[in-house]
């Protein structure tokens, strides 16, 4: 238009002609309307109380440690932020106001900022994290000592080791639950059960937990009246009854639902700690604790895993008190805590060792000296402690190792042990085939030092998970195998012939002199602990009850209490006259069935009363 002469006539048309030609209108879909909502600090207000609730029942589920190391921490800091943005487009009313759709876009553009920058630090905090960059400081999460087998293990004897483990502990404690009428319909035992040294003696702990919701909601007021103590090596089951023990039942654990919950009772009271899995724990006197393990991140943001100290809480009251690790280690007071580095860690450890010292590419390439963890793991009591064992073997093949490590749960002192030989699933394998015609199955072996030669120790499994026998298989030659059977002989004698057996083994072998008499190495059978109140020795209930001594002829008095359990599937009575339980299997007495709380009993004594108890060789209502 500005070629135009100023003032002249011009047509209108051929003029709006020409301003069409210059000026293109928009269509419709074209326009974009962008309104602002009415009210928006109100809006932003209701937005952020929604966030809150939502953010408040998220925390509760998800408990994430409000520690830069913790994922879940920046996986609920994703989800705050989501929940915002999606409250703000409903408040916004924009889903069903398409002029406000356009505001709201672009609002939320700062969120998915945010949203992007969390996952950008997620991302570099793996990767500087990552073993293909951190390959030496992985290694160094451990160290490795070499030491003597003859030395450590030589004050072992096989007389004294678990001879059950973690499953057939929980099935003994779901027998012995199941007999006690005021407990059964209520409670269940916990699958996790916890492996200690109770006053010297290797034991399982197990607590329990409500059977459905229902018996917890009439239940839990009072929390769980009892535990389970299951000693491995005598086979011998105790319910710990807490409520007349120490005045409560167990109101804080891993049954309870709301703040009585253990997890979330821990991470209220300790907000940034990283928390391993709780285990239960009993300290010399039967008082119930949960042990939990503070863990931190040594390598990059959640890379190196490790134990910074232990979280000890009552079970009863829920106190709580943290230790730092070398409190642990060097505290006296605290030598009855026996687990605080898991398994599962200590052997994600020693990989790391075995692997990544000689740097990444070689654990993927050349696999110079590289060595792992084999699969499976036992455990060994020594020095008041519990070890974890397992073998050594090559990343390459798994059909030898070529030694073994103890690792230490309490202060994850590791030894080495250059002995090597057949894998413990091998060594099973030659033990089952020495039974083959039973069928039975062998447990995860124990290394013991039987005349000098390393030896698997393992117990032999029947169908219904009951011990039926005994076998030891040379770690240098699986062939060289010892057996010893329940079904024919007793559980003491079992032990001993399997001893007997691989003794007169290792002397064919011409490994030990022929002049070694093997009935010489065995155990006198009445001093090896046995199932069914036949042992000398074991782990004693925690009890208040003072000993009492008993005599070699009768006493007569009356039943004040009477309990039950099942002991390697032999039913046995306790008979309570006096302030001292007297037990006897049904076998040996059915009288005992018809007896009830009130009767009259003369009982006869087998020795003398221990911790309250005593064997009685006969029972007879009077």
């Amino acid at each position: 238009m500005s070629e135009r002469i100023p003032n002249y006539n011009y047509d209108a048309d051929e003029v709006l002609n020409d301003f069409k030609s210059k000026f293109a209108w928009p269509k419709r879909d074209e326009v974009q309307a962008v309104v602002k909502p009415g009210k928006m600090p109100l809006r932003l207000l209701l937005c952020a109380l929604i966030t809150a609730v939502v953010g408040g029942i998220a925390y509760y589920m998800m408990l994430p440690a409000l520690n830069v190391h913790d994922t879940q921490l920046y996986l609920f800091l994703i989800l705050l932020v989501v929940v915002f943005a999606g409250s703000f487009f409903l408040v916004c009313r924009a889903n069903k106001k398409a002029e406000r759709l356009e505001y709201v876009k672009k609002k939320t553009l700062i969120p998915v900022v945010i949203v992007a920058v969390i996952a950008v630090v997620m991302l570099v905090g793996f990767l500087v994290g990552a073993t293909i960059f951190r390959a030496s400081a992985y290694s160094d999460l451990m160290t490795v000592q070499n030491s003597d087998f003859d030395r450590d293990f030589s004050d072992i004897s096989y007389d004294e080791v678990p001879r059950i483990d973690a499953s057939r502990a929980k099935t003994l404690a779901d027998q012995q639950l199941g007999s006690l009428s005021q407990y059964k319909s209520q409670y269940v035992v916990a699958d996790a059960t916890t492996q200690i040294n109770y006053r010297g003696v290797p034991c399982r702990v197990a607590s329990l937990q409500y059977a459905d919701v229902f018996k917890w909601v009439n239940n839990t007021k009072n929390g769980l009246p009892a535990y389970i103590l299951i000693d491995v090596v005598s086979q011998k089951v105790t319910v710990v009854n807490c409520v007349e023990k120490f005045g409560s039942g167990i109101q804080y654990s891993p049954a309870e639902y709301f703040n009585e919950k253990l997890i979330r009772h821990l991470r209220f009271q300790y907000p940034t700690k990283l928390l391993d899995t709780p285990n239960f724990e009993i300290d010399e006197s039967g008082h119930p604790y949960w042990v939990t393990a503070s863990l931190t991140k040594k390598i990059g943001l959640f890379g190196g895993t490790d134990v910074q100290g232990a979280i000890v809480t009552d079970a009863l009251s829920g106190e709580s008190k943290y230790y730092p690790i070398d409190t642990v280690r060097k505290d006296k007071s605290l030598n009855w805590i026996d687990v605080v580095y898991s398994d599962q860690l200590l052997i994600e450890q020693y990989n790391y060792y075995g692997k990544l010292k000689k740097g990444f590419w070689n654990s993927i390439i050349f696999q110079n000296d590289v060595n792992v963890a084999s699969s499976g793991n036992g455990y060994i009591a020594m020095d008041d402690d519990v070890w974890v064992y397992t073998g050594i073997t090559s990343s390459k093949t798994d059909s030898s190792n070529f030694g073994f490590i103890l690792c230490n749960q309490r202060t994850k002192e590791v030894r080495y042990y250059q002995n090597g030989g057949a894998i413990e699933t091998s060594a099973m394998e030659s033990a089952q085939d020495a039974v083959q015609n039973f069928g039975y199955a062998a447990t995860f072996p124990i290394l013991l030092d039987i005349e000098g030669q390393p030896s698997y120790f393992m117990s032999l499994y029947g169908d219904s998970n009951t011990v039926k026998g005994y076998a030891l298989v040379s770690l240098e030659d699986k062939t060289v195998v010892g057996t010893g059977l329940i079904d024919t002989n007793s559980d003491a004698k079992a032990l001993n012939t399997a001893v007997e057996n691989y003794i007169n083994a290792m002397k064919d072998k011409g490994w030990i002199a022929k002049t070694v008499n093997a009935a010489d190495y065995v155990k006198d059978e009445a001093e090896i602990a046995t199932a069914g109140g036949e042992q000398t020795g074991g782990a004693a209930e925690p009890s208040a009850k003072p000993s009492a001594p008993t005599d070699s002829k009768t006493i007569t008095g009356k039943i004040t209490d009477i309990k039950s359990s099942v002991n390697d599937g032999n039913t046995v009575y306790y008979l309570q006259v006096d302030g001292v339980y007297y037990y006897i299997r049904v076998t040996d007495c059915m009288q005992v069935l018809l007896l009830q709380k009130g009767d009259t009993v003369e009982i006869t004594p087998q020795g003398d009363a221990k911790d309250g108890f005593a064997q009685a060789a006969a029972v007879k209502a009077k």
